[in-house]
């Protein structure tokens, strides 16, 4: 393909994908299917790589991440962001309605819209791209997070129709229940703490360092306030609707109000509407409409005179604990569920609440029979907020927690730092086993479809299986006419049946995970704290099993994004001589245990030379250095020694290294000079 063709389709890619996702993120109409756009962005993607000059900053490849940030830069708001005044009655909505009308003294049309609880965001648009993404921060100057907004589908990279050469525009970046949901399930898998709520959780995120990890937690964004110099719409809400059509995600559930009625009924609904929303909303913002009124009305040195926030109260319900409950997951980690008499709240029948750990139930001072206050304010999962001591029966004894694993009786231990407590027989232990079978074969892991539904607990009480290596044992003859009846998360019971098609589908499906690639192969093991993207880095860096399973403490942490914690755990599981055996099995079978590597080589410069890198670097990651040094013929190890010929240092290189280098007289060589070097 010339050149010219190619910028030909990659302008005709690049206006259909856009549209596409207009189309499926912010009119929630998607017209074509998932499958189709993936085979359009694969396109683009394989188009710009053939054709490094046709790639544009606003180009929808963007959207898939990959850019590393090491420091996200302070940026000065041109308009500072300011908080809202909050109020949790109603009278000081009348008194903020009285304050409008007496310092105008003309009629006040107000726009009602709901308040969503999450990150704000300013975005900054000129010529009609998004040039700049900018966290609130403390309102007058924020970071800078360009790379991982940019990863959100719903806000625009390319503007449509008669927009300004440059403005700005504000909303709140979220969490949607169902990514936060299925980010948590993630992290339950991985044996990570889990996110408190989709606020913090949303934070937390668009910090990240990497833009394909932002990209893949599918974070959304509504806007709500445009700002400019020359903008000439003389409402809010008449600027909102222009900002729409210009593809921006506007909520459709603003409304005008013309008096305080108006506004109660508005807030009235949404108490009880929000419940049915696929996000978090905390209360109503209410502004002033007209432009000219909020210029009159003018500032506070801390908020808008013209704009007010109602809060909702966290919904919260008082019910008798009945039991205390104690699971065990996959990792040893035992978590306490408090079993509650069944009481309705936003609009769910709550029967259990999780106490999480034991510390939790210390601090809330737990006894038996206790009337507990259930609270599902900003929370997916409802939680135990407080204990009413009034209520209590003076008799009633302390909830302790156990000693013992409730499933094998281990005594549990607790590692220093953590708060959970765990059984350490990871190998007798029925819920571990399980639990460590049921992520291997989980979707993004091995994929071995039709285990789920309780077949691989049938497997395991028939003695079929007891580790990951058991299932490529299995033969038809031993599945077929297995059956049981279970007890499933809803409380109902179900029956399980492998009948001749279901039988012949997992052994087929067995087999077919034989070629599931080595990174995933990683992630299935279950290595605790090693989720996707670590499972990717470590492949990315040890790109075969025996070279991760020789590595070092050492070696680990020089990989990026890779803590002394995962290391340890990295190390600490191929030390362990059960998983060897297991590990050995699986590679018999056939698995997936290394893949290629492909690193061109660029030139000799660093022939003969050994490197050790160290620190944080500002224009590339450790991993992309280590592929820099071996790509101008160099090698790179994880200690320093003797033949060490050069340490490339970046910033907060360790102390140890550095006196280390001194000692050796191992000269140390900047990211500067490093890349003067390759650049000569």
């Amino acid at each position: 393909m010339t050149f010219e063709k190619a910028q030909e389709r990659v302008q005709e890619l690049t206006e259909l994908l856009n549209l596409h996702n207009y189309n499926y993120y912010v009119l929630a109409q998607p017209t074509i299917s998932d499958y189709e756009f993936d085979m359009l962005m694969e396109e683009l993607l394989l188009l710009e790589k053939k054709f490094p000059d046709l790639m544009q900053p606003n180009s929808p490849s963007q959207r898939v991440g990959g850019e590393i940030t090491r420091q996200f830069k302070s940026v000065i708001h041109q308009y500072p962001m300011l908080s809202l005044s909050n109020s949790y009655n109603e009278n000081e909505i009348r008194e903020f309605h009285q304050r409008i009308i007496k310092s105008l003294e003309q009629k006040v049309e107000y726009v009602c819209e709901l308040k969503f609880d999450g990150l704000a965001i300013s975005l900054r648009y000129e010529k009609g791209n998004l040039v700049q993404a900018v966290t609130r921060g403390d309102g007058t100057q924020g970071d800078d997070v360009t790379a991982n907004v940019k990863t959100i589908r719903s806000i625009p990279l390319r503007l449509k129709g008669d927009f300004p050469d440059v403005f700005e525009i504000r909303g709140e970046i979220y969490f949607p229940h169902a990514s936060f949901n299925a980010l948590n399930k993630l992290r339950e898998e991985d044996g990570l703490a889990l996110f408190a709520n989709p606020r913090n959780a949303a934070a937390g995120t668009l910090k990240m360092q990497d833009s394909a990890e932002v990209s893949r937690r599918k974070l959304d964004c509504w806007l709500y306030y445009l700002m400019g110099e020359n903008l000439t719409f003389k409402s809010h809400y008449e600027s909102l609707l222009a900002a729409k059509s210009w593809g921006f995600k506007i909520s459709p559930h603003m409304a005008l109000c013309n008096n305080e009625s108006d506004i109660f009924e508005y807030i009235n609904d949404w108490k009880s509407g929000r419940d049915e929303l696929p996000f978090d909303i905390d209360g109503i913002v209410i502004k002033v409409n007209r432009f000219d009124q909020q210029q009159l009305l003018g500032f506070t040195a801390k908020s808008p005179r013209w704009a007010i926030a109602y809060k909702f109260k966290a919904e919260e319900v008082a019910t008798r604990l009945l039991s205390v409950d104690y699971q065990v997951g996959r990792t040893g980690a035992v978590t306490p569920v408090a079993n509650l008499e069944p009481v309705l709240l936003a609009g769910t029948t709550i029967k259990r609440a999780s106490l999480h750990n034991a510390d939790i139930i210390q601090s809330l001072d737990l006894h038996e029979n206790d009337w507990v206050v259930i609270e599902k304010g900003g929370e997916i999962i409802p939680k135990i907020t407080s204990v009413k001591i009034a209520l209590r029966d003076p008799k009633s004894n302390a909830v302790a927690f156990i000693s013992h694993c409730p499933a094998c009786g281990s005594m549990l231990m607790r590692t220093e730092g953590e708060s959970a407590w765990y059984c350490p027989n990871s190998y007798h232990c029925p819920p571990q086993i399980k639990g460590r079978l049921e992520h291997f074969i989980a979707r993004k892991a091995m994929n071995i479809e039709g285990l789920g539904e309780g077949r691989i607990e049938v497997l395991y009480d028939n003695r079929l299986i007891k580790n990951s290596a058991d299932l490529y044992d299995l033969h038809y003859e031993q599945l077929l006419g297995l059956e049981k009846i279970y007890e499933a998360e809803d409380g109902t019971a179900r029956k399980v049946s492998f009948r001749e098609k279901t039988s012949q589908n997992i052994i087929e499906s067995i087999n077919t995970s034989k070629s599931i690639p080595y990174p995933r192969v990683l992630f299935a093991l279950g290595i605790r704290f090693v989720g996707e993207t670590v499972a990717k880095k470590l492949a990315e860096a040890f790109p075969s099993f025996e070279l991760l399973k020789s590595a070092t403490k050492d070696h680990l942490i020089q990989v990026d994004e890779i803590g002394e914690r995962i290391a340890e755990s990295v190390v600490a599981y191929f030390e362990d001589e059960d998983n060897l055996q297991v590990l050995d099995r699986l590679i018999a079978h056939g698995l997936e245990f290394s893949h290629e590597v492909k690193n061109v080589l660029i030139s000799s410069i660093f022939e003969g030379k050994t490197f050790v890198i160290s620190g944080v670097f500002e224009k590339f990651s450790r991993d992309e250095a280590k592929n820099l040094v071996e790509q101008h013929g160099g090698k790179v190890s994880g200690s320093i020694s003797a033949k060490t010929s050069y340490i490339l240092a970046g910033d907060q290189m360790g102390p140890s290294k550095r006196e280390k280098a001194e000692k050796l007289g191992v000269p140390l060589m900047a990211e500067g000079s490093f890349l003067a070097m390759i650049n000569a």
